[in-house]
């Protein structure tokens, strides 16, 4: 799976303040150090930044190429920025992102074709977020696969995002999420790419509980076959869920709750927690989060205490 690292995020004050003081050395240190922890890819969010937008990306982008030679995705809502940073990116790009609606998709997929870049597409249309893995790929299918034909851009080079939703408040839709992963490849042949925010799973989230409920999210996304994804990279946590499932190494109790839970995840089944996984002091908290993630326990801030 290809990992698109996250932490160069203009939500975070850090990155903010160094965009705004063009202070190379934070964040060429966290475009570095996401890199040396298994990052394939790095997001440079930049937010809408209408006025320097066009100056700043390109910035950005040769910032970092000073110091890492991997591919970027350019995030931001500003069409002239991210067209100013395609042209100094060293490696093809993907564009973050287009959604189903008429004015973004025609800003977005033209340049896309223009510059040959991927483009992360999200399942989210005029009528606001769907709530089921039907509507998520009934978008796809209805608007965003025959505007990608329309504007001759190659399916190659779509990346289906089926848009996670938090568990704080939208329980039911993890699993949904991952079932509509399922769904995006099976609407082309060859299957499109497909990548999610796996962090949008736990926003909202106390910041402790974060993590485990990101890496349980991950392994049922990989268990459905999510070709990328956008995440924090600097969490060994997450990156050895990653390692575990693909290496398939069993060798703890929880390595190995980890794999039969993305094992059915893969045959499109949830994973029944048995009592004993939910006793184990090492199993315990994954099969709680389990439980929530799959909807079957009213999702609160202390789940793991009751």
């Amino acid at each position: 799976m290809i990992v698109i690292g996250e932490s160069i995020h203009v939500i975070s004050r850090r990155v903010r303040t160094a965009l705004e003081k063009r202070d190379k050395r934070v964040l060429q240190d966290l475009a570095v150090r996401q890199v040396e922890n298994g990052a394939h890819v790095l997001d440079l969010n930049i937010g809408p930044q209408k006025r320097e937008g066009h100056e700043i990306m390109p910035w950005l982008v040769d910032t970092l190429q000073e110091v890492v030679d991997v591919p970027f995705s350019l995030d931001t809502t500003n069409a002239a920025a991210i067209e100013a940073g395609i042209k100094r990116c060293k490696h093809k790009p993907i564009i973050n992102s287009t959604d189903a609606t008429e004015a973004r998709m025609g800003a977005m997929m033209p340049l896309a074709v223009r510059h040959d870049t991927g483009l992360i597409a999200l399942a989210l249309g005029e009528t606001g977020l769907p709530s089921t893995a039907e509507a998520r790929v009934e978008i796809i299918i209805t608007e965003i696969i025959p505007n990608a034909e329309r504007y001759g851009l190659p399916t190659e080079n779509l990346y289906l995002d089926p848009l996670a939703l938090t568990v704080n408040g939208m329980q039911d839709q993890a699993a949904q999420t991952v079932t509509a992963v399922h769904y995006f490849r099976e609407v082309a042949d060859p299957p499109p790419m497909t990548t999610c925010g796996i962090s949008n799973v736990s926003n909202g989230v106390p910041t402790k509980n974060r993590p485990l409920i990101n890496q349980v999210f991950m392994a049922m996304m990989l268990g459905a076959g999510i070709a990328s994804a956008i995440l924090d990279a600097l969490d060994d946590g997450l990156m050895r869920v990653i390692r575990t499932i693909e290496s398939r190494d069993g060798s703890t109790r929880a390595g190995q709750l980890y794999l039969a839970l993305a094992d059915a995840a893969a045959a499109g089944e949830e994973l029944q927690v048995a009592p004993s996984m939910l006793q184990d002091p090492e199993t315990s908290d994954i099969a709680k989060t389990i439980n929530i993630l799959y909807d079957r326990q009213i999702y609160a801030h202390s789940y793991l205490a009751l």
